[in-house]
């Protein structure tokens, strides 16, 4: 099933409906998740929803079962790549100063070495 509510600027959108074709490693109809092109860690998957939001800061309670599920597809794909015993890190940029590049959320897994804080 296809959401709808996409930009069609939108290279991630674009990659959630088929347009673009990345290195999947997980989808289905509400999220997919796929290697990073510029990777920063040895596993560098990112994990966005399909439906077009933004930045963080456009998620609203609605969203809330979005989100978690992003996290739920992190934890699943960890396990699947072989890094949840050993460790990984989550996380998302919010708008330019955050690091946000595509905008677009997209939820960072890395892992696969030993992280650390700060992370610079």
């Amino acid at each position: 099933m296809q959401d709808t509510h996409q930009s069609p600027d939108c290279l991630f959108c674009k990659m959630g409906s088929g347009e673009i074709h990345p290195d999947i490693v997980y989808q289905d109809d509400e999220v997919l998740a796929f290697r990073d092109l510029n990777p920063q860690a040895p596993v560098h998957i990112l994990i966005i929803p399909r439906r077009h939001i933004p930045t963080l800061n456009d998620v609203g309670p609605e969203d809330a079962g979005l989100v978690g599920k992003l996290f739920l597809t992190a934890r699943r794909v960890a396990e699947q790549e072989g890094v949840a015993e050993a460790g990984y890190r989550t996380l998302f940029n919010c708008n330019a100063q955050g690091g946000q590049e595509v905008f677009h959320i997209h939820l960072h897994l890395l892992g696969g070495r030993q992280m650390h804080w700060p992370p610079g």
